[in-house]
């Protein structure tokens, strides 16, 4: 991201802000607080705070505003706080498993739900937190604003390409938990587990890339 706006940064030129080691310092400060409480969302994410005061330090203000999109885009590496994740994760199971019934149920697969557990004529599948989409929603947002930014688009096709991370992340979701309901449904639990489960998450992020970039060229047809 930063790359693309190299002659961008090479006009802006350096001129140091003395009162960004103020911002660094308080990045630390935040560090060290965390470390202390153990808090790990607050330790990863003090990264961006000590990067955003080390710019500021050396590149100064007019650099550090262009810079100050890619600096935040950080946050998408930083875990979601454990009382917040277990606040999103748990609905959104239960949400891909009635989904995921609905769709077998169409498919002609005889299927029984209890909460977040598919029952199924030959196994019983469980749709745990590592499948309830939040993994595969936060990372289509990370790739979704980095086609954004670098699309050229108008601003309102650059959110409109943000913003469709949420449905093709869900789908992609459910296509995943669909297929592996119905590969269990006819060879068994052992199709859930191991390396053909480790490869539906990868066909998971596959599949929701060619749909942003559809997403994205579609876009670019548009005025």
């Amino acid at each position: 991201m930063i790359f693309s706006m190299r002659d961008e940064l090479h006009k802006a030129g350096s001129s140091p802000a003395n009162w960004g080691l103020l911002v660094l310092l308080l990045g630390l400060g935040q560090l060290y607080l965390a470390k202390v409480g153990s808090e790990y969302f607050l330790q990863r994410s003090s990264l961006i705070i000590v990067l955003l005061g080390g710019t500021l330090f050396i590149l100064g203000t007019a650099a550090t505003r262009k810079l100050l999109l890619p600096i935040a885009y950080l946050i998408f590496m930083v875990p979601l706080p454990a009382i917040l994740w277990n606040k999103i994760a748990f609905p959104m199971q239960l949400f891909s498993s009635a989904i995921t019934e609905d769709v077998i149920r169409l498919i002609g697969i005889p299927v029984f739900r209890e909460g977040n557990v598919l029952h199924l004529a030959q196994t019983t599948l469980e749709v745990v937190d590592a499948c309830s989409g939040l993994r595969s929603l936060t990372t289509m947002f990370a790739l979704s604003a980095v086609l954004a930014w670098l699309s050229g688009y108008p601003a309102w096709k650059k959110w409109l390409l943000f913003f469709a991370a949420a449905p093709i992340a869900i789908f992609a979701n459910i296509v995943r938990l669909t297929g592996t309901a119905g590969l269990a449904s006819i060879y068994g639990e052992q199709v859930a587990q191991g390396f053909l489960h480790d490869f539906s998450g990868l066909f998971t992020f596959v599949l929701g890339l060619l749909l942003l970039l559809l997403t994205s060229r579609l876009l670019r047809g548009k005025t």
